[in-house]
Order: C-alpha cells, then structure tokens, then sequence
C-alpha cells in the first residue's frame, strides 16, 4: 500500500510511488505552477536540490523524488539499470498527474533528463542539465578497473553510512557497475545522437575543476565536448559556466540554476 501525506499548511504532498519490484521516495509542492522535476546526482538524494528550490521559490511546482535504493526510504530494487532511471521518471509523474514538465538533472540525473527529454519532446517544456550529459568516451578498460578498484575500497565503510542515507542501499559492486555503464551511456557515439534530437530548449549549468575521482584536468576535457553539441544543435546553450566544482554546484551556485531554469521557463511563455 503507498503511504503518504499532505501538509496541512500547503500543498505539499510526500509518499511512496510503487514502480516494477521498488517504490520510490517523492515529494510534491503541488500548487499552480510550471511542474519541474529533478533529478539527482548518481548516489545522491532528494535533498541535494534544497537550495536550487529555494532560490526559485513557491511560484513553480517542485517534484523531487529518491532513486532506487537511495536516501532513506527508497526501496531496494533487482534493476539499478540507466533504462530503470528513465523509466522511474515516468513512474513518478504518472503517478502526480503531470504531462507536460520541466527537468532539472544533476550530473548522474542530467544524463537521464536528456534521454527522457529526447524521447518525450510533446510532454518535455526543456530542460536544464547541470554538470553532465556531455557526450565522451572516457570510459576504456583502465579506467573501468579503476572505478572497480576505488568502490572496492569503499565497501568496508559503505554499510556504516547507509542507515543515514547519505549513501545508496548498494553493494560496492552494484555501484561500480551502474558507474561503469554510466560511461557507456556517455560515449559520443551513444549520448550524441540523444543530444542532436532534442528539439526542446536545453541550457547546460557547468561546473569547474574536478569531481570525485577524476583526476587532473580530466573533467574539464569531458566538459570541452559540449562545444560541438551547441554547434550542432541550436536549441541546447550554454546557460552558464561557473566557479563551483561538480560536487558544490547545487550550493554554491543555486543562483545560476536557478536563472537557467527561469529562461527556459519564459521560452515557453510560462505553458503548463
């Protein structure tokens, strides 16, 4: 049975959306306004995207929703595929009611939003894709037994921090995998198509410097990529370039999310 509740000051609605073998964690501010959905970081949670929220404030309808197996409430699933985020996607609006949406997407959500995004233009009101969804090949066989190497060193602590939420449900080795299919689902071969079909307005937010387990200047070479895609595509832009590194973003720099999110919102002449 899906448990859920609604404030009794607003409208915010939260509970459990049931989806193929899990059920996922969401929250709905509900009201009025354009509905926009996020979507979060690979291992990331619902609570990322406070600030960007407020910083847009209660004019806008904010959908927020835990992935499988992430944060404290979400449940454990057998598919912790890249289609099963996609397809979670659907899961959660359907089960708001919402057709038409805006999408937020930070790095791991970025690569889902563009995918959903080009599959969906008659439902998709654009979308705005914060530090990922840039199409390289950066994963080859050394840097896949790499990311093996380094979750494996995290096992050991890994369970002590899942009660708190503040890591996934999952076993080291699931999350090397989904992090390993990650990179093919990023090679241009794959995410370029995706890109040069959508038909929405898109604005990317980019963060500076470098992520967790890159190394030197490897993030800003993968950033370097999105050049060709406004080249080929006139509807994806460069919203904004910013000082923040990929893991800060959504702190430091809500402000500039937030702007990209509005100019995308006013392309569509404020439609629901």
């Amino acid at each position: 049975m899906t448990k859920n509740s609604t404030s009794s000051t607003d409208s915010t609605w939260t509970g459990m959306v049931p989806v193929d073998d899990t059920a996922l964690a969401v929250t709905d501010t509900g009201g009025p306004g354009i509905p926009v959905i996020y979507l979060n970081g690979q291992f990331a949670t619902q609570g990322y995207w406070r600030r960007v929220i407020a910083e847009l404030g209660p004019g806008l309808r904010h959908i927020t929703f835990d992935e499988r197996g992430r944060g404290r409430k979400s449940k454990r699933s057998a598919d912790y595929s890249f289609e099963a985020a996609v397809r979670d996607v659907d899961a959660v609006l359907a089960a708001r009611g919402v057709d038409r949406v805006l999408v937020v997407g930070w790095s791991y959500g970025s690569f889902v939003g563009a995918h959903w995004v080009g599959r969906n233009p008659e439902r998709a009101l654009g979308a705005v894709l914060v530090d990922g969804a840039q199409p390289n090949d950066w994963l080859d066989e050394a840097m896949e037994q790499r990311i093996r190497k380094q979750f494996k060193r995290m096992g050991w602590f890994l369970p002590l921090l899942r009660p708190t939420g503040l890591t996934a449900r999952m076993s080291a080795e699931q999350m090397a995998e989904c992090n390993i299919e990650l990179g093919k689902v990023a090679r241009e071969a794959a995410l370029g198509p995706v890109l040069d079909g959508i038909t929405v307005p898109v604005r990317y937010v980019v963060a500076s410097g470098t992520s967790l387990g890159s190394k030197g200047d490897e993030q800003e070479r993968i950033r370097a990529s999105l050049d060709q895609v406004f080249a080929r595509n006139a509807n994806i832009q460069l919203g904004a370039k910013v000082a923040s590194n990929h893991g800060a973003i959504l702190k430091k720099d809500a402000p500039a999310i937030a702007a990209a999110l509005r100019e995308v919102a006013a392309l569509n002449g404020g439609e629901r």
